[in-house]
């Protein structure tokens, strides 16, 4: 099997997983730019095709939002794959390094906290799951 095409399949079904979970993809500086300054909460997780990512993060970011409170818009970049819109969302990140997979947690445009590749890494999905909900408790309202 050609390495490309193993690897598309990879990255493909990597960004299903969130898409289909209601994640929007932002794969443009402008995407990032439009999404970030929207009023309210955001969820930006930054995927990647990582262990880590495929075994805890994105299972994570599934099931984290069905939950009683969760944040108003859901938005995903893919680090290693759309550049630009990953550098772009990594602006909005003050104070925290390049890391992936993670989530950030934006409030009217601004960082309020994010969940870094150490806070997933040598995790379980459901530890993620709950780390985010302690998010969503302290920061968004009831559905």
């Amino acid at each position: 099997m050609d390495f490309n095409i193993f690897m598309n399949d990879v990255v493909n079904a990597a960004r299903e997983d969130v898409r289909e979970a209601g994640y929007e993809e932002l794969t443009t500086s402008d995407s990032v730019d439009e999404a970030m300054n929207r009023e309210g909460s955001t969820l930006v997780m930054v995927n990647s095709t990582c262990g880590c990512a495929g075994g805890v993060a994105r299972p994570a970011a599934v099931n984290a939002i069905h939950y009683d409170k969760r944040p108003d818009h859901l938005v995903t970049v893919f680090a290693g794959q759309d550049k630009e819109a990953t550098d772009k969302a990594r602006e909005y990140f003050e104070g925290f390094p390049p890391s992936s997979p993670s989530f950030a947690f934006m409030k009217d445009g601004e960082i309020v906290t994010m969940l870094e590749r150490s806070d997933i890494e040598g995790y379980s999905a459901m530890d993620v799951v709950g780390k985010l909900q302690k998010v969503f408790d302290d920061h968004c309202e009831e559905v």
